[in-house]
């Protein structure tokens, strides 16, 4: 229940249009988060709700709530723009940068598939200057694209417990192994020399390869230690990845249990593997759901292991690709770093959660 100690704050009631306004500005995906977040502010002081309920329940302070609370009981919907600064008067009213907004957030041009600050500026007759600031100003970038892809796993929610639950809660007497395979590495070697960085000149290197041949890397990565275990073969199959079971059955000292988190691929599920665990009961699978290899931890280690040294590396063969990797995982275990997962499992869901409904909202 609200407290009522402390000035009683101003009473709000609100006429239909007034209503009307503020839902638009707290719902509508092109309007400023200011404005949305000050007109949630007032529609839930129009329920009789105290400050500190309301600060609580939007995440913001509670000075913040009694300001534009304030303003609103004092000027109505005009109190709730921001006050007016010093300097040169404007040159572009808010009915300017609203269509501006609505615009790239609405529409596309007819000759590409989005716009940029000089089509938009020749479109709405401002300047690229006006433009680009505006969309700094709301965090628009037109140019830019994400991609994501949410599973569709029907026991993604129990997977994800497992897993993370592993994470923040390691068995003792255990190991936790994350586990991929990294395939298809090519060895690439550029058709000219490349050339070194010199004072104001990065280093240079040819946009065309030669490709060599390719090999397969599967990874073990200790949760705890952050060491690395690594085999590499020539092709990506059932066979091998029970080699690389073995290879970890010997490296991990016998009175541990195994916990391995990895994808649930048909290659970690032939009869032949499924033969081998149940003869090794110290061996436990916990399988992260579909489409969210984010789960794994070994994949962060992949994309480090990218990013530093194979996607500037030349390979004139596959043996001098090998090579290069076992000696980057005999440096990295000379000092490794664990990744720490922090994250509860009701938190992503969560996450989750908000980012479909941005994506249900987006569509109205």
């Amino acid at each position: 229940m609200a407290s009522s100690r402390g000035p009683k704050p101003a009473q709000i009631t609100l006429s239909d249009a007034e209503r009307d306004q503020l839902q638009s500005w707290s719902r509508r995906r092109t309007t400023a988060a200011g404005l949305a977040m000050r007109s949630r502010i007032v529609l839930a002081a129009a329920e009789g709700k105290w400050n500190s309920a309301i600060a609580r329940e939007l995440k913001l302070s509670r000075p913040t709530v009694t300001t534009w609370r304030s303003r609103f009981a004092e000027h109505r919907l005009e109190g709730l723009s921001d006050e007016p600064r010093p300097g040169r008067p404007r040159t572009v009213t808010d009915a300017d940068v609203e269509k501006l907004i609505v615009t790239t957030l609405e529409t596309k041009p007819t000759n590409a598939t989005h716009w940029s600050t000089r089509s938009m500026a020749e479109h709405l007759g401002l300047s690229q200057t006006t433009v680009s600031r505006t969309w700094r100003a709301f965090g628009l970038k037109p140019h830019l694209q994400d991609r994501f892809k949410l599973s569709t796993d029907p026991f993604f929610v129990d997977k994800l417990h497992d897993v993370v639950g592993l994470y923040l809660n390691p068995p003792e007497a255990a190991v936790v192994l994350c586990v991929d395979e990294k395939t298809q590495v090519q060895a690439l070697d550029r058709t000219q020399p490349v050339f070194p960085m010199l004072p104001g000149t990065p280093e240079r290197a040819s946009h065309d390869y030669v490709r060599h041949g390719t090999s397969s890397l599967f990874a073990a990565l200790d949760f705890a230690s952050g060491q690395v275990i690594g085999s590499l073969h020539a092709r990506h199959r059932a066979e091998d990845f029970l080699k690389f079971l073995r290879t970890i059955d010997e490296q991990v000292p016998d009175h541990l249990d195994v916990h391995l988190v990895l994808d649930n691929v048909s290659t970690h599920k032939t009869p032949a593997v499924k033969r081998w665990l149940n003869r090794r009961p110290r061996f436990h699978l916990h399988f992260t759901p579909t489409s969210s290899s984010w789960l794994n931890l070994v994949e962060r280690w992949f994309a480090e292991l990218t990013t530093k040294k194979l996607q500037r590396s030349s390979h004139r063969s596959v043996r001098a690709l090998n090579a290069d990797i076992r000696d980057w995982i005999t440096t990295w275990n000379q000092s490794p770093r664990p990744y720490v997962w922090v994250k509860t499992a009701e938190q992503i869901l969560e996450s989750l959660g908000d980012y479909c409904q941005r994506i249900i909202d987006s569509r109205h």
